[in-house]
């Protein structure tokens, strides 16, 4: 495990307080590695999956010996560098005779393994198999939507454990308030049996006028589209998954005296202002308003000059 050592500068204080717990979590980041041996189906759709998270994944590129989920002892390899890289969702790659183009999604709990899901990859299709000026980057910000069909993700366990883990692994940011032109990609999930989803990627193509308030959309498939078909699946244990889902106490803001909120006017204070008292205020003979008073009144009634008489 790694060495706990305490901050010895600022920075590195700062660095511990962004992998701190807190209320409002940041965006999730994705692991992506792989095993000993690999597919070149499995390496492109790792690279896809690198591209479609891009700057919330971390890709290894070399090989890893020790890593075999599900089996004892085989994912402390995992929990480690889930804890060095600070990520929460891993993506895992291998290939043999028994199971062909495996793909292990899992997600983790205080660095520790949470719930694993393996699925079998297959018919492939890249981006690049698709129109090539529909290639795009994900927009900085942007939000995707998903669309799950079939009755199998509400009633078959397998199913819906895969539906909790890709929602985790591709929606990013959790946020309150969305923009629609911020949409601009669609991730298909069809349920086409018990144990099989076939999964590809839509772009949005202009929202445009319905007569309603709900604008029309149209869809491009763009890829990677691919069927996975579902192996093993591991849920997490109930006490494990109590602790996980704990939340913060929901306080209450104080509430503000003498402050009210209104559509129009915004935030409107109250202020008290105390008797002041001016009946019994003493005016001195220096007040400004005073001499003033006394100006205009030798101004409009001047006095008469003091004649001298002479004497007899």
């Amino acid at each position: 495990m790694l060495k706990v050592k305490t901050p010895k500068n600022h920075r590195a204080l700062r660095e511990l307080e962004k992998h701190a717990p807190k209320l409002v979590e940041n965006a999730k980041k994705t692991l992506i590695l792989q095993g000993t041996k690999t597919s070149g189906v499995l390496k492109g759709l790792l690279a896809e999956i690198h591209h479609l998270k891009k700057g919330n994944s971390i890709r290894y590129t070399r090989k890893n010996d020790n890593i075999r989920p599900f089996e004892s002892g085989g994912e402390t390899s995992l929990e480690f560098f889930s804890l060095k890289t600070d990520c929460s969702l891993i993506v895992f790659a291998s290939h043999s005779k028994k199971r062909p183009n495996n793909l292990v999604l899992g997600r983790t709990y205080d660095h520790h393994i949470y719930d694993l899901v393996e699925v079998g990859v297959d018919h492939f299709k890249p981006m690049e198999s698709f129109l090539g000026d529909l290639k795009v980057s994900p927009i900085l910000g942007s939000k995707p939507l998903f669309a799950f069909i079939g009755e199998g993700f509400e009633n078959v366990e397998e199913l819906k454990h895969l539906k909790e883990v890709l929602l985790e692994l591709f929606r990013g940011e959790v946020v309150e308030n969305l923009n629609l032109s911020g949409i601009d990609r669609v991730y298909v999930c069809t349920a086409v049996n018990s144990n099989t989803v076939f999964f590809t990627q839509c772009v949005v193509r202009g929202l445009k006028k319905s007569g309603t308030a709900a604008p029309r959309v149209d869809l491009i498939e763009i890829g990677p589209s691919m069927d996975l078909v579902v192996r093993r699946h591991r849920l997490p244990n109930e006490s494990l998954k109590k602790v996980a889902m704990k939340t913060a106490l929901d306080r209450s803001k104080k509430k503000e005296k003498n402050i009210l909120r209104d559509v129009v006017h915004g935030k409107l204070g109250k202020i008290y202002i105390p008797d002041q008292q001016i009946g019994g205020m003493t005016l001195t003979s220096d007040v400004k308003g005073l001499k003033r008073e006394r100006r205009e009144a030798k101004k409009n009634f001047p006095a008469s000059k003091k004649t001298k008489l002479d004497s007899p």
